[in-house]
């Protein structure tokens, strides 16, 4: 039976050593850190990588539950593939231990609590927005493609339903930026 830490911050200005050196004080001698959101799942390779490694009888340990997962479906995800996989999950800092009832129980209220913290931010954050929209200040995200490529593709033939695949973008923002000029097939 092995140790492993997973240490995650959500921005680059953020510092993982504090929950390395609490991990390694748990006693994991690896540990793999990474600076991502802790939103969802998708995205964090080193993560990913740890459950990949991780085998039977061995132990995840993280120093707070919000920092392997954000939303409930994600914890319960790798808490599911972790339990079908014989490897249990501990906080350093919570009284987090699925070997144990009590443990599994004190996850699954962290984990509730850990996405209504999340909800709240993306709330706060909107009614920010919003805020600054009617102070003038916002003024939206930057671009992220241009309406003349767009345009230019359709000049040169290419159907709008092939576009989004190009371009990486959805059906609906090309039929925004050829407006009236070109209509969606009709399905029969």
């Amino acid at each position: 039976m092995a140790l492993f830490g997973y240490a995650r911050v959500s921005t680059i200005d953020q510092d993982v050593s504090i929950q390395e050196a609490a991990l390694r004080n748990a006693g994991c001698q690896t540990i793999r850190s990474e600076k991502k959101s802790g939103s969802e799942q998708r995205g964090r390779t080193e993560l990913q990588t740890l459950l990949d490694f991780l085998r039977q009888g061995d132990t995840l340990v993280v120093t707070r539950i919000d920092r392997l997962a954000r939303s409930m479906k994600d914890l319960q995800d790798i808490v599911h593939e972790l339990r079908g996989r014989g490897i249990t999950l501990k906080a350093t800092e919570q009284p987090i231990d699925t070997a144990t009832a009590a443990g599994k129980v004190f996850l699954d209220m962290l984990g509730v609590f850990a996405e209504f913290e999340t909800n709240l931010r993306r709330e706060r954050q909107a009614e920010g927005i919003e805020a600054a929209k009617a102070r003038g200040v916002y003024k939206g995200g930057k671009a992220r493609i241009n309406p003349d490529t767009v345009q230019a593709l359709i000049a040169e033939g290419v159907r709008p339903s092939e576009i989004p695949r190009q371009l990486g973008i959805s059906q609906g923002t090309v039929y925004r930026f050829v407006g009236e000029k070109v209509q969606p097939p009709i399905e029969l």
